[in-house]
Order: C-alpha cells, then structure tokens, then sequence
C-alpha cells in the first residue's frame, strides 16, 4: 500500500481525501447522475466500487431495501473472485474471516451394505496450483459490505441510496437521456414516485429484474424438474466431515455440504427428488422439518440434530439467460451505442451448487464498471461500451453449459453414474472452470490478437493476467507482481526486460524512451498537470536478481515523480526471483516483452519490446486523444 505521496497521512490510508463528487457529496439522491446502478448486489456493489475510483463521475446506487443485505443466498468465493478482492483491498481481511476450502471428500452407498454411506475419495480442490488465492466460503453480505466500505472510502464518497425502488425507464435525446422512474419504499414518503435522468443505467436487479424488462430483454432457457431444500444450519451431528466439503450420494439421495465462516455453521443443499408434472410450485411449501428428515435419510447411519437454523428455501434448478446485455436491439447493432445495461442474474441463472452466480455476477460489474468510468472521464469513446455485452454474453453461456453437465451430475441416483468415479473425476478435471480461470476474451477493441503469444505463453491473451513472485528492486522484499495492482482504472503495461544490465543499452531502455517522448505513445494521452502514471502504470521486470540492479541508471519511465511534491515512486521496478523465476514460470521469452493488462486484470496484448508500432496501433482506438488520432 502506497500513500504519504500528498502529504503525511497519520490516519487510515485505506481512507481516501474526498475528491470531485465526493466533495460535498449530496445526501439525496440528484435529479441528475452520469450513472445510475439499480440494486445493490454482487454486480451492482463491485461496479459501485470501480466507478467511485473515478470522482469526476456522479455515480448513484439505489436499492429498494431500507438498509443493508443481512443474509446472502451466495456463499461461495472462488479463487478469481479473491484475486478481485486484491484488487479493491480487502483479499486479506475477508480471507481471515472466510472459511477456506482446501479439499472434497465424496461419499457413496457401502457396497457392503447399500443403506449406509461411506467415504470413497478426497481430492484436493485446487490440484494443479491455478492461483496463490484460496477457495472461500464466505456470506454474500459480507462481500457486500466490503465493496460497500471501499466505495465509502473512495475520493466519490459513494454509499448506497436505500428506500428506492426502480419502476420504469425511457430513453430519449439529451445530455441524460435515460429517464428512470423510482418510488420510495421506505421513509416518511413511502409511495412517493420522482424522477432521475442518467447518462447511463445499469441494471443489477436480480433474475427479478424490472430494468431487464424495460429494455425487452427475455431471460430463456429451461428447467431440469429437480427440487433442492437448502439450510444454512447450526447442528450436532456424529457425521465425521462435518467440516469439509462434501458431496453426499445414498440411495436416499443426494448432499451438498458446506461448511460456513465461524467455525459452526453449515450450509446443505438437500436433494428433494424430481419435480412432477402439474406440481405448481408445490415444491416450495417443503417445510424445514421435511428438508432436515431428509438430510437424516440421506446421512444414515449418521444423524443430523439441528439446532438452529439461520436460512433456509427450496428451489428449483433452472438454467436462462438473456439475448443480450444491454439496451441495443439486433438490427441497431454498430448504429448506436447503449444507454442501459444489465448485470448479474438479470442476465442469467443456473443452480447455486457450483459456486458460480455471485462469482460471475462480480466479474459483470467489474467488466462494466472500468468501461464507464473511462467513458465519462473521457479517457475512452462511447464504443467502448459495445463490448461489455459481447464479452459478457460469451461467458455466462459457458457458465450455464457447464452447470447444466454439473448439476446433472449432482442429482443422479448412485446407480445410474457410468463408474464409480465418474463425479468426483468431474470435479478435478474441471476445476479450472469453477475457480474462474477458463474466461478468455476474443480479440476485439480491448483485446489484441495472440500473433506474438510465444514471447509469454504463461499470460494468455484475453485471460486474466496470473501473477507470480517477483523482488521490488528497491528494498529487497519479495511480493507478487500482480498485487500490487489496484482496481483504480488504470491500464497496466508490463515490461519484461531482455538480458542486459539496467543501464546499459537495450530494447527496454529504447521503449522507455519512445514511452517517455513520442507523441505516438499511450502515455502522450495522459491530460496536462495530471501524474505521469495517471492513465497508465507501467513497470519493469529485470530478468537479474535485485542486487545487481542500480536504480540510479533505470530509465526514469519506471520512476515517475507523482504528487504535489513530484515525489519518486519507487515501486515500479522489479528483478526476478531467484527461488521463482517469473520468466521461467511464465514463459516469458529471455528477449524481453511487453504484457498489457486491462483495469479488470485481464491480458489485453503481448508484444516484442520493439514493437512500439502495434503498441501505439492497439492503443490508438481506445483513447480519446488528438495526440493518437492521427
């Protein structure tokens, strides 16, 4: 964490100096927003959280209830996700909260004696090393108010307006021309409807949503006819997993088990059968004394004495998603740009049982979020804003195929599996999916072609940017590159040295210097009296240990004085570490290369160090600037 840079800070750092909207910031919610978020979910929160980062945006949030979520349905925290929560700062707090999962054990009828369970396999949940974040388990509200906090201490000053709920919306012509019609619920003007005029909406509403029908979106797909109770419980029990993630299979039927933050608490989700035909959401009066009988047919010879119970529902596994994510109908494709978004499950829906909905959900608001912060800075054009619908469409379809092969499998009856190892050999051989990490972006405006892909296989274009050990040259201490990144909007431009010695003549000190001085250079667009690493953070990886590298010599793009002081920030170079070879580990060739990471962590380009020719080329369509318009 770096601050001190405008002056002493003797109080949190995480706290930022109010900056531009977050300057008086207004306690009623203004005629008048550049964005306005409708509901405060995983979505809506994390796209809260990115746009307060960019304080000459009035960004407002409404929600229709009176105050915070005090219990989520989400609980599980892929690793992706954590590596988000870097992002924002918080990875480490919600971690120490969390439970973490490291492992799965699955248990089937005894052979022996088909009515009791027995334990066949433990796998350990991340077996191939896809990240150096865990698997957690955390409640959903505890996620929100994280967000929640960051967006508080930001320079916009942004919490959430509680008592709104959304209506209707037109668009129109003008400055703001999203019209949207709110009404109070809660408040001595409860009913009280009035009218918001935005720039742009977006929509995080739920699989509900009402912004998802103002702009003819359709949620299509189909339901697998299959009912589960789920319960997060507090309970005495003689099961010896208790405390490990499980996947229960009995004649009776099947468990998911999840052990809950705290040490105590227990999510099941409780096979309730299929549904019939004509049962018109019968299914749903399952009383929570019929769901916990279950559960004790299902553990036998095990029994479960509940004696708590914080949550419970029952629902029914369904599979949709929307034709499109934002307000553009087909024909008016490449006509115009949008005005209205929708995130989350207003876009799509599957089971709760891989972990995915409020994964997916975050990676919605994070990936629109940058995009409009951009935008209305005027950083970026409008068309930006076309390819959060491409890029997001493609992925929450992956999403539901996969549930769909997931949840199947999770609702056989033991005998009908093709061998004994079937589910579980699933689970190892999709974990990649599930963690997060199978995301990787076509090329488009934001994501370059993989032409020059061999110069670091380990950073994939259009996949999140996977970080790795690495020195900071400047006090010895080992760190992870990819820490240091923060969810401030910023492009990350990493340059991966060649063998020379800093100093001494190079490819990397040539890119320095067409970076520092030519008015082809992404950093040219960078606005006059703003820090030179304002738009852009650029670093070094010297390929030498950190005690042969003099920080005297280093170029000083790598050292770049920021603040009202025009103090050095000298975290910006780095060696690589001898016990973790990031070259080695990541494939980067020993020539050097440059990797271009997007504000949402992932690789948007890998170039030779001399290409500054596809540099500028890449980087040209993306900003608004007349110094790369030509």
């Amino acid at each position: 964490m770096q601050f001190h840079h405008h002056g002493y800070v003797s109080g949190d750092p995480r706290i930022h100096e109010p900056e531009g909207t977050g300057i008086d910031r207004p306690d009623e919610l203004p005629d008048e927003v550049d964005v306005l978020i409708v509901g405060s979910g995983p979505a809506g929160m994390i796209a809260a959280a990115q746009l307060a980062q960019f304080p000459g945006v009035v960004t407002r949030l409404v929600e229709r209830r009176p105050g915070r979520l005090a219990i989520g349905q989400a609980d599980g925290i892929q690793a992706r996700s954590v590596e988000t929560f870097q992002a924002f700062g918080f990875a480490e707090r919600i971690i120490a909260e969390a439970y973490r999962i490291t492992e799965m054990a699955f248990w089937k009828p005894d052979p022996a004696d088909p009515s009791r369970i027995v334990r066949t396999a433990r796998p350990v949940d991340d077996p191939t090393g896809v990240s150096e974040f865990p698997h957690l388990i955390v409640n959903q509200a505890r996620v929100l108010d994280y967000f929640a906090e960051v967006a508080a201490n930001s320079p916009s000053r942004l919490t959430p307006d509680y008592g709104y709920e959304f209506v209707s919306l037109a668009v129109g012509d003008g400055e703001h021309p999203v019209a949207v019609t709110l009404r109070r619920t809660a408040g001595p003007d409860e009913g009280a409807e009035r009218v918001v005029h935005a720039k742009y909406v977006v929509g995080a509403d739920g699989a509900r949503s009402r912004v998802r029908e103002a702009i003819g979106c359709h949620l299509a797909g189909d339901s697998a006819n299959h009912a589960w109770g789920v319960m997060d419980v507090l309970a005495v029990t003689d099961f010896p997993d208790i405390r490990t993630k499980c996947s229960i299979q009995s004649e009776a039927g099947n468990i998911l088990l999840i052990p809950r933050e705290g040490g105590y608490l227990f999510r099941m989700y409780v096979d309730l059968g299929e549904v019939q035909a004509g049962d018109n959401r019968a299914i749903r009066s399952t009383t929570i004394e019929q769901i916990i009988q279950k559960a004790n047919d299902i553990l036998h010879p095990y029994t479960l004495d509940v004696r708590d119970v914080a949550w419970h529902s029952v629902y029914e596994v369904g599979h949709r998603l929307t034709d499109r994510f934002d307000d553009v109908l087909p024909d008016e494709l490449g006509m115009r740009t949008p005005r209205v978004f929708i995130t989350g499950d207003a876009c799509h829906t599957h089971s709760a049982k891989a972990g995915q909905g409020m994964n997916v959900s975050m990676q919605d608001g994070f990936n629109i979020g940058w995009k409009l912060g951009h935008v209305l800075d005027g950083r970026a054009p409008e068309g930006l804003l076309a390819t959060y619908s491409a890029e997001r469409q493609v992925v929450a379809k992956d999403l539901i195929d996969f549930d769909k092969e997931w949840s199947t499998l999770m609702a056989k009856k033991p005998e009908e599996f093709a061998s004994p190892s079937e589910l579980e050999d699933f689970y190892v051989r999709t974990a990649e999916f599930p963690a997060g990490f199978m995301t990787q972006y076509a090329p488009s405006l934001i994501v370059g072609e993989a032409s020059h892909q061999e110069l670091a296989t380990g950073f994939p274009v259009g996949k999140r940017f996977k970080s790795a050990p690495v020195e900071r040259v400047c006090d010895g201490n080992p760190v992870h590159l990819g820490h240091h990144a923060r969810a401030d909007g910023r492009w990350r431009i990493y340059v991966f040295a060649d063998e020379a010695a800093a100093g001494a003549p190079s490819r990397v000190a040539d890119l320095a210097e067409w970076m520092s001085s030519s008015p082809d250079s992404p950093l040219a667009a960078t606005p006059e009296g703003a820090d030179p690493d304002a738009w852009f953070d650029v670093k070094v990886i010297y390929q030498q240990d950190h005690t042969a590298i003099d920080l005297g010599v280093v170029p000083t793009l790598f050292l770049p004085r920021v603040g009202p002081f025009e103090l050095i920030d000298y975290e910006k170079v780095y060696a690589a570490d001898p016990a973790h070879d990031i070259f080695a580990e990541r494939g980067i060739d020993r020539g050097g290369a440059i990797v271009v990471v997007r504000p949402d962590q992932y690789v948007a380009h890998v170039l030779p160090l001399t290409a500054t020719d596809q540099l500028a080329a890449f980087f040209r369509p993306i900003l608004r600037s007349a110094a790369l318009a030509g």
